[in-house]
């Protein structure tokens, strides 16, 4: 056994905020590399209200919902080929070179975007910063779970997903300060730069991963290591225990043959662990997480509320209690276990999508009427409307459809307003009659119940199905595998955000906001059962019992009792 470290508990917890005293090298290494998620936040994050003033500076974005929708998944299809390249990487140049890399692809993408001229550069930028978060994604993780000790391994990985939401709220707290500034959205995205460079330095002074170092023959290296990590008591038992499980790998399979798909999929514990993992990172996707954070300040604009500094205000404390959420799941990841976590959070999800999707509902079919003499009195009448058969039938959500503005009525936003041509001119007609101008959604009665509602969602989200997917797949995988796996895990997480991103906008035009939250439930219940039948319970598993656990029957539905793992030898 890995140390003989007993069950993980509430202790755990404790005893990882003792490390800040008692062993501060491993918080060290924890925090360094968590700077990865760091910018993996930070970079995914920032676009949500920058993208309020791209749209300002560049027209077509404005007026092409495909073009928002490439600016923001462009950096999700960089990811896809960074988590797929940093599996292989990992596995051959070792973690702290692949997070080395992911530093300078940030880099690059950051000064890229900050002085793009147009559309398309800013988009070679995305690609760039995407590459690094998906190198990031799946090297962070797996780097602090290899230098963990194995009774706080779930807490400190949890960290890194809290550093993940702490870089989205950063960027979101970047976003509102940089509303006024000359220049704003290029210095939302060139910030990030900075935590990059620091992270690069740091990742200089520190080691490689010693399990990797094992798994190269690197044994001195990894027992200096290992010695700064663990106990004097527990040192030899890791080091023997790591000695092992890298011998018996070596006499079961020839280390010259090339790791194939058909290869992972004959062998029956990876088979179940990939299932487990890129499972847990499909639901994780598809419950749509990161529409709320891609596109959170548009989503509160769709609620009602017209301002961009309101939509930037109202989305940081959707931001803030996803960065509290994820200091939650350090306290109960090692406490609850990944399996009980993963389905309360799901559940909770299940229920708030369930009032998003009444919400909006509402509002789209109670929005304010449209007025024909409040819209002839400006001059910029919507074409459409001015057309229409049936003018009297027309409101709000009807306007925002043809591609026009609403410009809601001064004494009352609820009352008939005026249907106008999207154009600067009508706009700032509008607003100097101090009124409220919309193009995203309407005005609403229900807007704060929608805030609620999202809110909900991130507090339920955050603790469990936040942190459990990127924990799971730290912990799952067999040593020999455990880099290609991973790379595997995390291509299938950002194939599904890219998805999910690249569609979601789309999906508000064609079916409504509503019915989109409506498939994001249904898909989080689908979860449910997924979890129930193939996610094993690895809180307080040792890493190098986890793949004889995954050798017994693959359905566990007493996920709250623990299966006892016979030990080998």
């Amino acid at each position: 056994m890995e140390g003989g470290v007993p069950e993980a508990d509430v202790s755990a917890f404790r005893e990882c905020l003792s490390l800040s005293w008692k062993n501060p090298y491993i918080l060290r290494l924890a925090f360094s590399a968590g700077i990865g998620g760091l910018l993996f936040g930070y970079d995914t994050g920032v676009i949500s209200g920058a993208l309020l003033y791209i749209r300002d500076d560049f027209k077509a974005v404005d007026r092409k919902t495909w073009l928002q929708e490439a600016i923001v998944s462009t950096a999700i299809a960089g990811a896809i080929i960074g988590a797929a390249v940093g599996g292989w990487m990992n596995d051959r140049f070792g973690r702290r070179k692949s997070i080395l890399l992911a530093d300078s692809l940030f880099l690059i993408g950051s000064v890229i975007m900050a002085a793009a001229t147009s559309p398309a550069i800013l988009i070679v930028g995305r690609v760039f910063v995407g590459l690094g978060v998906g190198m990031a994604s799946m090297a962070s993780p797996l780097y602090i779970s290899e230098t963990s000790p194995t009774r706080v391994r779930g807490a400190l990985v949890a960290l890194n997903s809290f550093l993940i939401t702490g870089g989205q709220f950063l960027s979101y707290l970047i976003n509102l300060a940089f509303t006024k500034a000359p220049g704003t959205w290029r210095w939302m995205l060139g910030v990030a730069a900075a935590p990059a460079v620091i992270q690069a330095v740091l990742m200089f002074t520190l080691p490689e991963s010693p399990r990797w170092l094992f798994r190269k023959g690197r044994e001195e290296e990894a027992k200096t290591i290992l010695r700064k990590i663990y106990p004097a008591s527990d040192v030899e038992a890791e080091i023997q225990a790591l000695r092992d499980s890298v011998a018996l790998e070596m006499k079961e399979v020839d280390p010259s043959d090339k790791i194939s798909i058909i290869k992972l999929l004959k062998t029956k514990t990876v088979r179940r662990g990939l299932c487990a993992g890129m499972g847990l990172q499909f639901f994780q996707q598809f419950t749509g997480i990161n529409t709320v954070m891609y596109y959170s300040p548009t989503i509160v604009q769709l609620a009602g509320f017209a301002s961009n500094q309101t939509a930037l205000l109202l989305s940081l404390i959707t931001s803030g209690l996803n960065a509290f959420g994820s200091i939650v799941s350090i306290y109960f990841i090692d406490k609850t276990g990944r399996k009980k976590l993963a389905l309360l959070s799901l559940c909770g999800c299940v229920l708030s999508l369930a009032l998003l999707t009444a919400t909006f509902r509402q509002t789209e079919t109670h929005s304010p009427m449209i007025s024909s003499i409040e819209s002839s009195s400006f001059n910029n009448t919507c074409p459409a409307f001015s057309n229409a058969l049936n003018p009297i039938q027309w409101d709000c959500m009807r306007c925002l459809k043809a591609e026009c503005g609403f410009c809601a009525s001064g004494s009352n936003k609820l009352l008939p307003g005026a249907c106008l041509s999207v154009n600067d001119a009508a706009r700032g007609l509008c607003v100097k009659d101090h009124r409220a101008w919309y193009t995203k959604g309407c005005p609403s009665k229900m807007g704060w119940l929608a805030i609620m509602g999202l809110a909900l969602y991130i507090i339920f989200f955050s603790p469990g199905m936040g942190t459990v997917p990127w924990v799971v797949n730290s912990e799952i995988y067999p040593l020999r595998y455990r880099g290609i796996c991973g790379g595997i895990a995390s291509t299938t997480c950002w194939v599904s955000n890219l998805v999910v991103s690249q569609t979601f906008l789309t999906l508000t035009v064609a079916i409504g906001t509503a019915w989109t939250f409506m498939l994001f439930g249904l898909v989080a219940l689908v979860g449910i059962f997924f979890v129930l039948i193939f996610v094993p319970e690895t809180k307080g598993v040792p890493m190098e019992e986890v793949e004889q656990m995954l050798e017994e029957r693959a359905v566990h539905l007493k996920f709250w009792q623990r299966r006892s793992v016979p030990h080998k030898g």
